[in-house]
């Protein structure tokens, strides 16, 4: 009797709290890693200003483990104690890929956004971005800049392969972007955030006023924020909306023909972005960024999807990684 009465309550709550339920229970994921149970759901967005988010089409995932959190400057720094390894933005430029450049000009360095100066209306389009020698992981805005104190704020500056070695370090993969969009709408079918349909300052650290010009610092940051500083999705992910963009190891296309009605698709088999010729074999990012505004790219939602230069780490890319079952 006593166990009908359990199993009668146990159903009970499942019914009204399934993904509560099966994130509690034990399926041998690492410490710092999330339960996402596989599924079937709606991929991309019919919404969307965006072409690249269309059509909406049916994809399937297996079971699978997320890091709960983006991989922050601590975790990174302890890779590199342990490996000596030296990020992209740490190494000179390659005479091979910039045959041209004199020696002086291939200093390490990565790009930095600083904002336009006070009083100006008008720039011209990515001027906001900055070649800054010097910048990189442990000095994220140049070298007279630090992460002193900042051990839990998501790591930046992070090239796609400097990604792929941490993630060969701990021994996970990189999602997928069918992985990364599943997992982060939490449960949620079609809906345009991580939380809902009507969007919210204090739900993702993004950009609040015109960017970018002025940010009101409705969300209580101006850059990135620390892990968890948000309220965390239905599954309990953290930051998957907002603060730093994040890789995934999927090739970028504009169209995702490939995809639909697959099962654990893993996007094309090489990259490329029509706004950015010169740019060679992208890979996909995902969640937007704190720099993400309104009136700029609003691709602080789930099925929203950039193209990023394997090469090139900046000031608001990150990641996180998945463990596959």
């Amino acid at each position: 009797m006593k166990s009908l009465i359990f199993i009668l309550f146990l159903s009970f709550f499942l019914l009204l709290n399934p993904s509560k339920v099966v994130a509690q229970m034990s399926f041998s994921c690492p410490q710092g890693m999330t339960y996402i149970p596989g599924g079937t759901f709606r991929m991309g967005s019919e919404h969307s200003d965006f072409v690249e988010e269309k059509p909406v089409d049916d994809v399937t995932v297996d079971s699978f483990c997320i890091d709960t959190y983006e991989i922050t400057n601590g975790q990174f720094a302890q890779f590199v104690k342990e490996t000596g390894y030296k990020t992209v933005a740490e190494r000179p430029l390659s005479k091979e890929q910039f045959p041209n450049l004199p020696d002086e000009q291939r200093k390490p360095g990565s790009l930095v956004f600083q904002p336009p100066e006070e009083g100006i209306q008008r720039v011209a389009y990515l001027s906001w971005w900055h070649w800054v020698t010097g910048a990189n992981w442990k000095h994220p805005f140049g070298e007279e800049s630090d992460i002193i104190g900042k051990d839990n704020y998501p790591v930046i500056h992070i090239s796609y392969e400097d990604a792929l070695a941490y993630a060969q370090w701990d021994g996970k993969q990189l999602p997928t972007e069918a992985q990364w969009e599943y997992a982060a709408r939490g449960g949620l079918q079609e809906k345009e955030y991580t939380w809902g349909d009507q969007y919210s300052a204090k739900n993702a650290n993004t950009w609040q006023g015109i960017f970018p010009f002025f940010n009101t610092k409705a969300d209580g940051y101006v850059g990135a924020a620390p892990v968890g500083s948000f309220p965390p999705n239905g599954y309990g992910l953290y930051d998957m909306s907002g603060n730093v963009w994040e890789w995934t190891q999927d090739w970028y296309q504009v169209e995702r023909d490939n995809m639909a009605h697959k099962t654990n698709p893993k996007g094309p088999e090489r990259g490329y972005d029509p706004k950015k010729p010169q740019d060679q074999l992208v890979h996909v990012i995902k969640g937007g960024s704190h720099l993400c505004a309104k009136n700029y790219c609003s691709r602080y939602r789930p099925a929203a999807r950039e193209s990023q230069s394997p090469d090139t780490g900046t000031t608001h890319i990150g990641f996180r990684l998945v463990k596959n079952l």
